[in-house]
């Protein structure tokens, strides 16, 4: 699916249920009018929508448009990058762990965790991944990574990955985030080890993660590649005349994703404004709260596993959430937890493509 850069006129926050049906009857009928003027020698009969024209969701979860149902993730991970330039078969890295001898060119990597196999896909080595954690869930990885990371060989779950399993793979570089205490002198005892420390942002994640790939100039110019695509893409879709919040709901919280998150540093990036309320860290909201800190122009929302799409249905089919000008105009948007909430170049680049889908659009089944 394709997103136009043309869209009706924006609400701006209409404080009122009454107030957002009629403005959004007025821009209903403003574009088919548009419609019908660019088609009257042959009516306005034909029902498809031309490319120019507002997409519309076919399927909702509590009557938030789902976005990315029909994701093509075949060019998602590109072909293999070539290495950086090496004075001999090794190169120094210098990481949260420490500093290690890494392979040149490695050939076997294990992955400690989803950002790091982004990464590895980035770059174009997922094929090298002799190894990777998994996830809670159906699925033991992403989704938006392709089919072929589901053939990787587990090395046990996310955050508890087993030492044992490594090393019988026996990888050439091991990449993850800060490890609990002696956890890096196992890790580095099996291969040599690179570690992402926390608290950086996700791009500065991805420049370590190809540091230990011997990837940082491939890593650049991929990350220059995506931040142009992403304010071609603002500017495309105007998107700094759209202010979106962001819910993340759980088993029993509803989040405000706030600046400091995956999500709102894309946005950024393309240009989307958010509103007043949600310009800071992220916090946790109530029923009551929902008119004051979860309003915007359009509401992205996602939720973390069953349990929290349990929850999120409630708090989408409440009153109080219904009465929101997004909620009346339509303009609310279900997406990919695993996308949305994680970190990573192709993740980020999936949130593009799900932007270029729903920003100017409203849901209409």
């Amino acid at each position: 699916m394709r997103m136009p850069v043309s869209a009706p006129e924006r609400t701006r926050f209409r404080r009122t249920a009454k107030q957002g049906h009629r403005a959004r009857s007025r821009g209903i009928v403003a574009v088919a009018a548009l419609l019908c003027a660019a088609v009257v020698t042959a009516g306005c009969a034909d029902k498809h929508d031309d490319a120019s024209t507002i997409i519309r969701t076919t399927t909702n979860i509590a009557g938030a448009g789902v976005v990315g149902a029909a994701r093509d993730t075949a060019t998602a991970c590109p072909l293999p990058s070539a290495p950086d330039a090496a004075a001999g078969a090794t190169r120094t890295v210098t990481h949260a762990g420490g500093v290690s001898e890494v392979p040149a060119d490695p050939q076997r990597i294990v992955v400690l965790t989803s950002s790091a196999l982004d990464a590895a896909c980035a770059v174009g080595l997922w094929e090298r991944v002799a190894g990777a954690v998994t996830l809670d869930g159906e699925r033991p990885q992403p989704m938006y990574l392709g089919y072929g990371v589901l053939k990787v060989p587990s090395v046990g779950p996310i955050g508890q990955p087993d030492p044992a399993r490594i090393a019988e793979l026996k990888p050439d570089l091991i990449l993850g985030d800060v490890a609990p205490a002696g956890g890096y002198e196992a890790l580095s005892a099996i291969a040599p080890t690179v570690l992402v420390g926390t608290g950086g942002s996700w791009q500065s994640d991805f420049a370590g993660y190809a540091a230990g790939m011997g990837r940082r100039g491939a890593a650049d110019t991929a990350l220059q590649t995506y931040l142009t695509e992403a304010r071609d893409l603002g500017k495309a879709l105007n998107a700094s005349q759209s202010q979106a919040s962001v819910l993340r709901f759980t088993a029993d919280t509803t989040q405000v994703q706030g600046t400091e998150t995956f999500a709102a540093q894309v946005l950024s990036d393309v240009g989307v404004q958010r509103p007043t309320a949600q310009r800071g860290t992220s916090f946790d909201i109530g029923t009551a709260d929902l008119a004051t800190k979860a309003e915007g122009d359009l509401i992205y929302v996602m939720f973390a596993g069953k349990a929290g799409e349990d929850h999120g249905k409630q708090v989408l089919r409440s009153d109080e959430f219904e009465a929101l000008s997004a909620s009346t105009d339509r303009r609310v948007f279900a997406v990919d937890d695993s996308i949305w909430h994680t970190t990573g170049l192709t993740a980020a680049r999936a949130v593009l493509t799900d932007l270029r889908n729903s920003l100017n659009g409203y849901v209409t089944d």
